[in-house]
């Protein structure tokens, strides 16, 4: 039987055309590019410019937030020990060498709404409330700061699959339109059209498996900065009420 089957291949050349075709199609990076139609290229270039976006988010935002660390520990005990000795003019100098630091901003904004009473007289409820006010404020603001960025990077994680998809579609739409106008359908004449859909397809997911991970990463960061400005915040207010006792 198999050498029936064979004898009937080779007295049929066109049955051969789903090898011979397929031997032809190379699947390099340039191979498949060529390959690709005008709308799966127009996806491919469309994911590419998501992922160097994304990728400048993600090396912008890791910098940031490695400067925000490493200079608020070294802030933090720095201003510490200034208030302890009842130094505000010299904690708002050390928060102006730290100026990258999520606490230093706060703290900063605190200390400097505090200054504008006076240092003389007795320390008032609306002192302590207006430093209050000035510290949710900073906060807000430097909140903003964090998350900079961090709603394209998400963006890019939800829609780069679908974008891909669609080049999936492009491609899946283009084998079929190629069986349609061969006389001798095979491998050969799907299969540019089956290495556009899934190069398009794996794009997508190369594009946002990076992105939501990363996304993830930075939103628990943000989250761990804004419980140290809340602490931060808390602790200084404490300190204001602590220096109005004392006068």
């Amino acid at each position: 039987m198999i050498l029936a089957h064979f004898n009937h291949l080779l007295a049929n050349p066109a049955s051969l055309g789903m090898f011979q075709e397929s031997s032809s199609v190379g699947f390099g990076p340039l191979d498949l590019w060529n390959n690709m139609g005008w709308l799966a290229r127009g996806v491919a270039i469309v994911l590419i410019i998501m992922s160097v976006w994304s990728l400048a988010v993600m090396i912008d935002r890791w910098l940031y937030f490695n400067a925000a660390r490493k200079q608020s520990r070294e802030f933090a005990p720095r201003v510490a020990g200034a208030l302890k000795e009842g130094k505000l003019d010299e904690a708002v100098k050390v928060a102006d060498r730290n100026k990258k630091s999520h606490l230093a901003e706060v703290v900063t904004a605190g200390l400097q709404e505090f200054r504008t009473y006076g240092g003389g007289g007795a320390v008032s409820v609306e002192q302590i409330e207006s430093s209050k006010r000035a510290l949710e404020r900073a906060e807000a603001i430097v909140h903003a700061k964090l998350k900079r960025g961090l709603g394209s990077l998400a963006t890019i994680g939800s829609t780069a699959p679908f974008v891909g998809l669609f080049g999936t579609v492009a491609g899946i739409l283009k084998a079929f339109n190629e069986i349609a106008t061969q006389k001798t359908p095979g491998i050969g004449a799907v299969a540019s059209g089956i290495s556009e859909a899934l190069v398009t397809t794996a794009l997508g997911l190369f594009v946002a498996i990076p992105a939501v991970w990363l996304f993830n990463y930075f939103t628990n960061r943000v989250e761990a900065f804004d419980v140290e400005m809340d602490n931060s915040s808390s602790e200084l207010v404490d300190y204001f009420i602590k220096q109005s006792n004392r006068r």
